[in-house]
């Protein structure tokens, strides 16, 4: 009897687990690092895109903004008027990292090229990429991935 209720509490933990990570406001990544999740604010139009996390003073550390574009394209972006150093994380449609630019600095203008071919952009907190290992080539869940060759689906 003990036997099925571990049981049956471990397939609602995953079960759970599973359920909160296909939702809109969430991603989880993954690699041969582990796994780590964030809270995330989806942008998807430009003057949503345009406005990202200029202004704000903070970022919840379990939090982000997942910037997603209607198709890939050559994604660039600049520091302008943000105010918190961030780690930006560059996806192409199946969810797969393609390029992680670590801690940009505050305020510079200099482009940040994230590469041809990007889907979406998450922005976390900077130092938080290389602290939990996020690279290239990890994987990325979320439903806007879900239409595309998701390699890690909802």
């Amino acid at each position: 009897m003990m036997r099925l209720a571990l049981l049956l509490a471990a397939l609602m933990c995953s079960t759970v687990a599973a359920a909160s990570a296909c939702r809109d406001d969430h991603v989880q990544l993954r690699g041969s690092w582990g796994e780590a999740g964030f809270a995330v604010e989806v942008v998807d139009t430009p003057k949503a895109r345009s406005q990202g996390l200029m202004f704000r003073e903070a970022l919840p550390r379990g939090s982000g903004m997942l910037f997603v574009y209607e198709a890939p394209r050559r994604a660039s972006f600049w520091m302008k008027n943000t105010l918190i150093p961030l780690d930006m994380i560059f996806v192409d449609q199946s969810g797969t990292i393609k390029h992680v630019h670590h801690r940009a600095v505050p305020g510079d203008l200099t482009a940040i090229e994230g590469g041809a071919g990007i889907y979406a952009v998450l922005e976390i907190n900077g130092g938080l990429a290389k602290r939990y290992g996020i690279e290239p080539g990890s994987q990325m869940q979320h439903p806007v991935f879900s239409d595309g060759p998701a390699i890690w689906p909802c």
